[in-house]
């Protein structure tokens, strides 16, 4: 281990010791970032002088005692849909105007306020409408793994910047799998909290954000720091006083669904499915009861659903220039004008689906204290792919694991399971009741000590 791969927990004991400094260990981070941003491109906005003020004023508060809270001194990104005042949000697309932002969204001040060093925010693709690396606006962004291979998306630069350790916490977004699909395909581990844990703003209907992190406990060490409320989220949840370091668990006697059919969408890869279902082992011999769990998708959700985003989209953007619409990424703008041709009443019927979603379940959650599936039905595909299936006409066959919990506002996560025989990570997504997050995050730290972890992370290239 390096001085780079330390936690949260090892960093802020080192701090408390005076044995490193935040200036000590942002200077350090600073060259393994230098290495490695050449080849996966994780990065925008990156200003590594004012990482320097702000790890310098860490050090001072720590060495007077006088730290401001939990995560004083730590070095965070932000992905790039996440506003931050003074710098402009574009979305990951050609299409915007760049304004500087006014004000910091709730996740940015909440880490503002607790002295975290945001010295970078992280690419995404345009609009964060896709599950990939790809934009208009950023660099192609590649996966630490294998820099051939897709980082997914459409938290694409965290989940790389993550899983090549530039610091231990980075921050995403999640409206359809957009923290979990990417760290299922980089190996990290990814919180998608339950709808209105962590604010955010916009809010919309299935948007929540999350930690990705190479551990559970650096994810579970930044809850308090981002549930924190605001009232600019109007969906957010009241205050908590939950420990959310709390993390121990018995998993005697919890049924467990194992879920190995999304119901539609990609077929799951036979490497995907026995990773799957040697996790699932694991929970047995642990005492917990697996049992099959049907899919919660249909096909006819998943189209309504597609319905009703293409029209949304459509919405936004029939407003731009014909010049400014033709700069978003053709496969991005190809799907979106299929929203010109949607009717309002199909549009409200498509909305209707996500209903339907919420339905199945908590239909299921009636028989079973937690799900188990893949997160990502398939190993991987190409960086320089849009997604997985590489076309417009068929945009989210891969997101049927991840997509329902966003629609019934259940925490999810995605933790490593294993890798390929071509040496690429697999995801398996832990899902848990309605705002238990916490039980999210106990089975996922129970599996991750049980495999120990993934403990050789990819190397910065030779240059």
């Amino acid at each position: 281990m390096t001085e780079t791969d330390l936690t949260i927990r090892e960093l802020t004991q080192r701090f408390s010791r005076r044995s490193l400094s935040p200036l000590e260990y942002w200077l350090a981070l600073e060259k393994h970032i230098e290495r490695w941003e050449p080849a996966i491109c994780a990065l925008y906005a990156y200003d590594p002088e004012a990482a320097r003020r702000q790890a310098a004023a860490s050090t001072d508060r720590w060495m007077k005692g006088a730290t401001l809270g939990v995560l004083d001194g730590i070095p965070v990104t932000l992905k790039e849909l996440i506003a931050t005042k003074g710098q402009p949000v574009p979305l990951g697309t050609r299409a915007v105007e760049l304004k500087p932002a006014a004000e910091d969204a709730p996740i940015a001040a909440r880490l503002r306020e607790d002295g975290a060093v945001i010295f970078a925010k992280t690419t995404c693709p345009d609009y964060g409408m896709l599950s990939s690396g790809l934009s208009s606006f950023h660099h192609l962004s590649r996966n630490p793994w294998d820099i051939t291979q897709n980082p997914g998306g459409s938290s694409a630069g965290a989940s790389a910047a993550a899983a090549a350790g530039y610091g231990p916490l980075h921050i995403g977004t999640d409206i359809g799998g957009s923290v979990r699909l990417p760290a299922g395909w980089t190996g990290i581990f990814g919180l998608k909290s339950s709808h209105g844990r962590i604010p955010v703003d916009p809010y919309y209907v299935g948007r929540c954000a999350g930690p990705m992190t190479r551990t559970v406990e650096d994810a579970a060490f930044s809850m308090a720091t981002l549930s924190r409320t605001d009232w600019r989220d109007g969906t957010g949840l009241p205050a908590n006083d939950i420990d959310w370091m709390d993390l121990d668990i018995d998993v005697r006697g919890m049924r467990i669904g194992l879920m190995l059919d999304a119901g539609c969408g990609l077929a799951v890869e036979d490497e995907v499915r026995a990773a799957v279902e040697a996790a699932a082992k694991r929970f047995e011999e642990r005492g917990a009861i697996v049992v099959p769990a049907a899919p919660v998708l249909t096909r006819a959700m998943l189209d309504g659903l597609d319905n009703f985003w293409r029209a949304r989209f459509w919405g936004e953007i029939e407003g731009l220039s014909e010049e400014r619409r033709e700069s978003i990424l053709p496969y991005i703008y190809s799907w979106a004008k299929g929203g010109a041709a949607v009717s309002g009443v199909e549009a409200v019927r498509g909305f209707n689906q996500t209903i339907e979603m919420r339905k199945t379940c908590g239909r299921l959650f009636t028989e079973v204290d937690a799900v188990i599936s893949p997160t990502n039905p398939i190993v991987s595909y190409p960086a320089e792919w849009a997604s997985p299936t590489n076309d417009p006409a068929l945009p989210f066959e891969h997101i049927c694991f991840t997509v329902p919990w966003n629609m019934s506002e259940q925490p999810a996560s995605s933790i490593n399971c294993g890798f390929s025989k071509s040496g690429l990570p697999i995801g398996l997504q832990i899902v848990g009741p309605r705002f238990d997050d916490m039980r999210v995050l106990r089975l996922s730290r129970a599996f991750e000590e049980w495999t120990g972890g993934v403990t050789n992370w990819p190397q910065p290239p030779v240059r």
